[in-house]
């Protein structure tokens, strides 16, 4: 039967997909593009541009979400309750001490980054310090650190960078390919097609981009919440919190489509009547009502 940690070694799996899945994509939409323009120089480019992204994405990404998000290193003495807490937290899950972060926000919410446990970060907003008690702070806390424990962050902040630049390069390509043209009929019916194509592309890059953030599963959250109450041995601390964090939705001022599904709970607040039903089919959060409900239900004393 698998553990809540058996998982890690498949989240190192995701990530390379992902990261060889962005590697394809890049490399056709270059030579696409290099066909369209008679420019197979770009070919190599696009393969250049394809490995830089991966290992920028792979060594830079919590960087790059702790930009997104506007986040800042906590205050030692203003946010001491909060590096107190993740500290004790590390502590008993075994994990070392990841670097705190505080967004100055309104909106309560919470998230987790990083390629490693080595190389990870912890971040709340200040809106979530506010509203939430010692016991809903240490099960937000101790769910985020699951994350970082069994490796949903790599997949996840990954994800992140790749979407963005998959999204970017596309509409580079298709600029780029505005001004490319045939030398003879042949080579005109030849670029017509080529540039259907890129149209084609760029208009499923931002689809390719959101599935590739629906590839991390709804499961992972169920998984980091178990986790987390098994860390605390109070699952009633994380369904308080997330029953006061939807309560108090909002969106978030930074709210960004690339890092949503990095958060504890949707950073565009609640959504309702049509785009509500929309969103459920995109969503990479299961349904709060549905979290709790599970959190309600777990043994903690099995025989």
């Amino acid at each position: 039967m698998a553990t809540f940690y058996t998982y890690k070694a498949r989240n190192i799996r995701r990530t390379w997909y992902l990261m060889m899945g962005f590697f394809i994509m890049v490399i056709g939409v270059g030579w696409v593009v290099s066909q369209l323009m008679h420019a197979p120089v770009l070919l190599p480019i696009a393969v250049l541009f394809a490995v830089g992204m991966n290992v920028y994405s792979y060594w830079f990404s919590d960087t790059v979400v702790i930009k997104l998000t506007g986040a800042i290193p906590a205050d030692p003495i203003l946010h001491r309750d909060l590096i107190r807490t993740v500290e004790n937290l590390s502590i008993t899950a075994g994990l070392p001490m990841p670097k705190v972060y505080v967004v100055n926000d309104p909106a309560p919410n919470a998230f987790a980054t990083g390629r490693n446990a080595e190389h990870s970060a912890v971040c709340a907003t200040t809106g979530l310090l506010t509203i939430l008690n010692q016991t809903e702070l240490e099960g937000v806390i101790a769910h985020e650190l699951s994350h970082i424990g069994n490796r949903d962050m790599l997949v996840s902040t990954v994800a992140v960078v790749l979407a963005g630049f998959l999204s970017m390069l596309a509409d580079l390509f298709l600029r780029m390919s505005s001004f490319g043209g045939g030398r003879d009929d042949r080579d005109n019916r030849l670029g017509g097609v080529l540039f259907v194509l890129a149209i084609v592309g760029v208009l499923l890059a931002p689809i390719a981009a959101q599935m590739i953030q629906l590839a991390i599963s709804r499961k992972r959250e169920f998984l980091a919440d178990a986790s987390g109450a098994q860390l605390t041995r109070y699952p009633d601390g994380l369904a308080s919190a997330l029953m006061k964090i939807s309560l108090n939705a909002q969106p978030m001022i930074s709210a960004n489509h690339a890092t949503a599904h990095l958060f504890i709970a949707n950073p565009f607040g609640k959504q309702g009547g049509i785009w509500q039903k929309l969103s459920g089919l995109f969503a990479t959060h299961p349904p709060v009502a549905e979290r709790i409900k599970a959190l309600h239900d777990m043994d903690m004393n099995p025989s």
